[in-house]
């Protein structure tokens, strides 16, 4: 896979990761100045489905580069016993799984992102609309979307190397 494709990718991760880091931020100004409130006036209406929304729109912003940067959790204890071969064989099935899967996710948050929107659900105290919330976390699951799937295909490119197959160059590598 080219390198600018995978500097696109990465930019974008590391956008979505800056975006997560301001909605943390902004969860705990917003409980600092809500304990201030509280005892200098009175609190502020609807922070707690404000920081609800906030983290759970936080956390989507953090997917794409904590995938990119192999932040999660492997299971490296089991694979490590297994030959170079058979683990990026393993690799290659998960990658096809989640890829699967969060495309499946995908489509259903813009799903119930639609129908909040055309319902007009809001949160019960502020009244804030919620679908907007939904439409942002349906785009970062997206983006996860796009590292998994370019994840899946270096590392499909990587097996075909590693068994001796032919390269896009028609070189014969094997190890």
């Amino acid at each position: 896979m080219p390198k600018f494709v995978y500097g696109i990718i990465k930019r974008i991760s590391q956008i979505t990761d800056i975006l997560a880091g301001v909605c943390f931020f902004s969860v705990m100004a917003l409980v600092l100045a809500n304990i201030i409130m509280r005892n200098v006036y009175k609190p502020i209406t609807g922070t707690f489905e404000i920081v609800g929304l906030l983290t759970a729109t936080g956390l989507g912003f953090a997917l794409a580069n904590c995938e990119m940067a192999d932040g999660n959790i492997a299971m490296d204890m089991v694979t490590n016993r297994l030959s170079q071969g058979k683990q990026k064989i393993i690799k290659i099935f998960t990658y096809f799984l989640s890829l699967g899967f969060f495309v499946i996710v995908v489509w259903r948050i813009f799903i119930y992102a639609n129908t909040s929107y055309v319902n007009g659900r809001v949160t019960s105290t502020a009244a804030i609309p919620i679908y907007p919330f939904i439409f942002i976390l349906g785009f970062n699951v997206f983006c996860l979307c796009i590292v998994l799937a370019y994840k899946l295909v270096s590392t499909v490119k990587d097996t075909a190397v590693y068994f001796g197959k032919p390269t896009h160059e028609g070189k014969e590598e094997s190890k």
